[in-house]
């Protein structure tokens, strides 16, 4: 793989989207900044009370789900690939009046980025596995960023929704539910955020990563699994014949079929 290659083209585009996703209604930073959490319920039911706990937030984008932790009293730390992101989160973390830290580095680099800290609660999910080749090495770092008796916790999209043609009105298969050797590429303009947002920086690349993968490679780095959730919704429009319900959007003629979105809780052992 031209894995460098790879980087640096997903990186740029991230790098683009970061002030569009800043401004955009689908993140909301101003309900945020007026007291609001940009997390789902469900996390917060399933990672459990984290004031007075250090939390690390693996891929955390302009710092929005970072600092909603911190809103609930964890000691937080954001670490991000792009610049920009970092530049945005350090900003909203004044103005909102919130403590965190915010570190800019590959995810792969986290624990020589952050110092070999151990954290209570590692963080991460919404829409991060796809952009790594290596779910193993993955696996490795989060699991060397745990505490003894700490907490690691995922909620993710899941990879059964991306074998379906994403441009369809109805559910029809396109893509492998098994990784490939190359990665997918993909040139879009706009965001999930902004699907008429002006952006030049198109190009980007992301890899399948099946459930069983996943969990094996957690397991393989030493963690012990608590729970793996399977839900019929999801966070976002993922196909255009979906049905909103409040926050979440579902597929009514499928929703006992298709899996969209799982958690994992894991923990490392004293």
């Amino acid at each position: 793989m031209d894995a460098d290659r790879y980087l640096a083209a997903n990186r740029r585009r991230w790098d683009e989207r970061v002030a569009i996703h800043r401004r955009s209604d689908f993140y909301d930073a101003a309900g945020f900044l007026a007291g609001g959490s940009a997390l789902e319920p469900l996390e917060r039911e399933e990672v459990g009370a984290v004031a007075g706990h250090t939390l690390v937030h693996l891929q955390c984008h302009f710092g929005l789900d970072t600092l909603s932790w911190a809103r609930l009293g964890a000691a937080v730390t954001g670490l991000d690939f792009s610049a920009e992101a970092v530049r945005e989160a350090r900003a909203l973390a004044r103005e909102a009046g919130l403590a965190g830290e915010f570190v800019e580095a590959d995810v792969y680099d986290a624990v020589a980025a952050l110092g070999g800290r151990a954290f209570d609660v590692v963080y991460t999910g919404k829409g991060a596995l796809n952009w790594l080749p290596d779910v193993g090495r993955w696996a490795a770092t989060a699991a060397a960023l745990v505490a003894p008796g700490g907490r690691f916790y995922l909620l993710e999209f899941h990879p059964f929704g991306d074998v379906f043609d994403d441009e369809a009105d109805s559910l029809r298969l396109r893509y492998p539910y098994f990784p490939r050797a190359e990665p997918l590429r993909v040139d879009d303009p706009g965001t999930y955020a902004d699907a008429a947002a002006r952006t030049v920086h198109n190009e980007a690349y992301e890899w399948m990563h099946p459930l069983g993968e996943v969990v094996s490679a957690l397991v393989a780095a030493g963690l012990t699994i608590e729970f793996l959730h399977e839900f019929d919704y999801t966070l976002y429009e993922r196909f255009r014949f979906m049905r909103r319900e409040g926050r979440a959007w579902t597929l009514p003629e499928h929703r006992e079929s298709v899996p969209l979105l799982y958690s994992i809780r894991a923990r490392k052992p004293v």
